[in-house]
């Protein structure tokens, strides 16, 4: 058991690829991933889509807390909607949601250079990109983009309803996408707050996202004008015919690329700057809960 004040935190699963997910320098504390020490860590994050894959401790020790992670969205996770009822399990929660303990999305405030950079001529010959390989599919994007390019020229890249005789590793996925007028970004499920790179990824080298997914992604936009929602379209015909008719019409779609010459929004700015550093953030969180100390008060690392 720790009785002293060095902090010491768990990773039960690491993320899909078993990568380290935490730096210890950064964090403050000690970052373990050896299950074999379940006992004497004083608090232990489970990557909840991967609970399946592994058995929890044998029980939770008395003063330890046990922390709830995902960025997946509740539609695949249901388990993310039943916050107040698992309670008793979980105590702290880091997800993609808003209103989590921690919040833990897709963007960060090192976005916000290349977001500002001015977007490169648009050279290539169809005007929408697609990059769809997931099977994951409860938003209805598979069938959108099926019926999209049956009314329009798509390059699709990705492994669904691919048109493209060469994948694109990521390295070199965000010079494609610059090249596009749009990118396609459909999320594989729908649910508030849940924005993934998808979004993100076109706005970064100036591709105007087509976009499917949060309701509330006008939230996360970094400015005015700067993506379609294909909800706001009551068939996929009728989206196609507007972005053909945008594509053809070199300065009103210029209006959509306008938001790279200014400032971005200051409600962007706070929201990329409050997702920053996640772990360090729930490192400071359970500092105060184990220890009651004030992180902003706090100097030293607590590191052995």
């Amino acid at each position: 058991m720790n009785n002293g004040r060095h902090l010491r935190i768990l990773i039960y699963q690491g993320i899909w690829d078993n990568a380290p997910v935490a730096d210890p320098q950064e964090c403050g504390c000690e970052i373990w991933y050896d299950r074999s020490r379940w006992e004497d860590a004083d608090a232990i994050v489970f990557h909840l889509p991967q609970l399946g894959l592994s058995r929890f401790p044998p029980r939770k020790r008395s003063g330890q807390f046990w922390v709830a992670w995902s960025m997946e969205c509740e539609a695949h996770y249901p388990m993310l909607a039943r916050r107040s009822e698992l309670r008793t399990v979980f105590d702290i929660w880091m997800t993609y949601q808003r209103d989590s303990d921690i919040w833990c999305p897709y963007l960060s405030s090192a976005m916000i250079g290349r977001l500002q950079e001015q977007p490169q001529k648009k050279t290539a010959a169809r005007p929408a990109a697609a990059f769809i390989s997931s099977p994951y599919d409860l938003s209805g994007r598979h069938s959108l983009l099926d019926a999209l390019m049956r009314e329009m020229p798509v390059d699709s890249y990705g492994k669904i309803a691919c048109n493209q005789s060469r994948s694109i590793p990521r390295p070199d996925k965000l010079a494609t996408i610059a090249r596009y007028k749009f990118t396609f970004a459909f999320e594989n499920a729908i649910g508030r707050d849940y924005v993934t790179e998808k979004f993100f990824d076109p706005l970064l080298v100036g591709s105007v996202p087509v976009y499917l997914g949060a309701p509330n992604v006008d939230a996360f936009a970094p400015g005015d004008r700067c993506f379609i929602d294909a909800s706001h379209f009551d068939s996929p015909r009728r989206l196609a015919r507007f972005l053909m008719e945008l594509a053809s019409d070199k300065k009103v779609y210029a209006t959509y690329l306008n938001w790279k010459s200014v400032p971005l929004r200051a409600s962007f700015r706070r929201l990329a700057g409050e997702a920053d550093n996640a772990f360090p953030r729930l490192a400071q969180h359970l500092r105060r809960l184990r220890f009651g100390l004030d992180p902003k008060k706090e100097t030293g690392h607590c590191s052995d």
